[in-house]
């Protein structure tokens, strides 16, 4: 099962273009990421600048319509994710209890939608995402 490890730092919505964590809070999460990948779990990392540098593409009316960051309406930001690849919800909750978070931060755990769990007639509509989807991912646990 996959899923996405959602880091949501308080505050983050306000912070101005450029900021950047501390060195040693860095270091602490770059242990962290080790034995993510040490244990041969996680697939991908990033970490995601401030809101302030972002946009907001929106469809109102149908038509796209661009709202450049900071967002006013904006209660919790993401700061960067993980995808992992475990056996479990609780595996996932485990790998999230690990990590060197402060009392500022939240990690919000969310298994990805696999292309199985649709219903047959789901599947049939999304037959060619399926052929690109499976090019990409790793096996399954």
């Amino acid at each position: 099962m996959r899923f996405m490890m959602l880091m949501i730092p308080k505050g983050y919505e306000d912070a101005t273009p450029g900021t950047m964590p501390p060195a040693d809070r860095v270091a602490a999460m770059m242990k962290y990421n080790e034995s993510l990948q040490k244990a041969g779990v996680l697939l991908a990392l990033d970490g995601l600048h401030p809101p302030s540098m972002g946009a907001r593409v929106s469809f109102e009316g149908g038509r796209p319509h661009v709202t450049d960051g900071p967002f006013a309406e904006a209660k919790e930001v993401l700061g960067g994710y993980w995808m992992i690849q475990v056996k479990s919800r609780e595996d996932a909750i485990a790998w999230a209890s690990r990590c060197p978070g402060s009392e500022n931060e939240v990690i919000e755990i969310r298994q990805v939608q696999e292309f199985d769990d649709f219903p047959a007639e789901v599947q049939e509509a999304a037959a060619g995402f399926e052929q690109m989807q499976q090019s990409t991912q790793r096996p399954k646990n």
